[in-house]
C-alpha cells in the first residue's frame, strides 16, 4: 500500500514594512557619512579615513541591495517560481561580498603607494571626521540590531556597520596619535591594512553562507544524522532514506524524505506518522515546510538495492 502525503506547514511569507523603512533610513544617513569620510580624508591626506569611507560605501551598498533584496523577496510565489524569490536575497549577499573584496583591494594599493611615497596627514581634519562616523555607526548599528538575525541580508548588514565601528575607532586612535607624535604617519597605513582584514573576514563568512545555500547543502546548526536519528525514534517510523535538507533562503528551511512504516504498523496511519514527524521537526530543529513520503513496502529503488533501508 502506497501512500504518497505531503506536510507542508508554512511559514511567514513577507517581511515587516518596518525592516524596509529602516534600510531606507540607514541607506541615507550611512550616504552622508560616506561623503564627509572621503571629503575629509583628502583634505586631511589620511587613507585610513578614506579606507573607513570605502568600507562605510559598502555599507551604503549593502543596505541598498539589502533593501532590494528585502523588497523581491517579499514577492508572492508564481507557478513557474513556486518558491518565490527569497533566494534573491542570497545574491545580494554574494554581491555585496564581492564588492567588499574590490574595495580591500584598492586600499592595499593604495597603502603600498602611500608607503613609497608618503603623503603628510592633518590630524585636526581627520579626527573630528572620524568621530562623526564613528558616532554614524553607532546609530546604525542600535536602529538595525533587533533585526540582525532576520535573514542573510540583514545579518550582512549589521556585519558591514559593525565592522565599520570598529575601524573607525582605529582611525580616531591614529589621529589621536598623531596630535602627539606626527611622524609616526605609517600607522595610518597601518590602520588602513587594519581594515581591509577587517574586510576579508566579513566577506568570507558571507560568501561562505551563500555557497551553503546555492548547493542546497543543509543548513548550519542542523545535522541531518541527527535529524534522521530524531525521526526513526517517532512511533510508526521504520526507516528513512531519500533525506534532504536546503534552504531557498537564509531564514527559511525545506525538507523532504521517505519514511517506511514500521512492521505492524498501521498503513492507514500515515497522516498520523506525518504529524508526529512535522511536530518534531518544528519543534526540534525550526523546520516547517516538509514533504514526506510514506511507504507501507518497498516500492522504490537505488543503485545499491532496496531503498528502505
Amino acid at each position: 500500500m502506497h501512500h504518497h502525503d505531503h506536510g507542508h506547514v508554512h511559514g511567514r511569507v513577507g517581511a515587516p514594512v518596518s525592516r524596509s523603512a529602516k534600510f531606507l533610513a540607514l541607506i541615507v544617513f550611512n550616504a552622508v557619512i560616506t561623503i564627509a569620510e572621503f571629503v575629509g580624508g583628502v583634505l586631511s591626506g589620511s587613507l585610513a579615513l578614506i579606507s573607513d569611507a570605502g568600507h562605510n560605501l559598502s555599507d551604503v551598498l549593502a543596505l541598498m541591495l539589502g533593501y532590494a533584496g528585502e523588497r523581491v523577496s517579499e514577492r508572492s510565489p508564481t507557478p513557474r517560481y513556486s518558491f518565490g524569490f527569497k533566494r534573491f536575497e542570497v545574491v545580494v549577499a554574494v554581491v555585496n561580498a564581492l564588492s567588499l573584496a574590490g574595495i580591500g583591494i584598492y586600499i592595499v594599493y593604495e597603502a603600498l603607494m602611500r608607503y613609497r611615497h608618503p603623503v603628510p596627514i592633518d590630524p585636526g581634519v581627520m579626527l573630528p571626521i572620524a568621530i562623526v562616523g564613528l558616532a554614524g555607526n553607532a546609530l546604525s548599528i542600535l536602529v538595525i540590531n533587533r533585526d540582525r538575525h532576520a535573514n542573510l541580508n540583514m545579518r550582512a548588514a549589521f556585519l558591514h556597520l559593525a565592522y565599520d565601528a570598529v575601524s573607525s575607532i582605529a582611525v580616531i586612535a591614529v589621529g589621536i596619535t598623531l596630535v602627539f607624535v606626527p611622524r609616526l604617519a605609517v600607522l595610518d597605513l597601518a590602520a588602513s591594512c587594519i581594515i581591509v582584514a577587517m574586510i576579508v573576514v566579513s566577506s568570507w563568512g558571507i560568501v561562505r553562507d551563500s555557497l551553503r545555500i546555492f548547493l542546497q547543502g543543509a543548513p548550519k546548526g542542523i545535522d541531518p544524522d541527527a535529524v534522521r536519528r530524531d525521526i526513526l525514534a517517532i512511533a510508526g517510523a521504520g526507516s528513512v532514506h531519500g533525506l534532504h535538507i536546503w534552504s531557498v533562503s537564509s531564514a527559511e528551511v525545506f525538507l523532504s524524505c521517505h519514511i517506511c512504516a514500521a512492521e505492524g504498523s498501521d498503513p492507514a496511519d500515515s497522516d498520523g506518522l506525518i504529524g508526529r514527524v512535522n511536530a518534531m521537526l518544528a519543534e526540534r530543529y525550526g523546520i516547517t515546510h516538509t514533504t514526506l513520503q510514506v511507504e507501507a513496502r518497498a516500492l522504490c529503488r537505488l543503485d545499491d538495492g532496496d531503498c528502505c533501508r
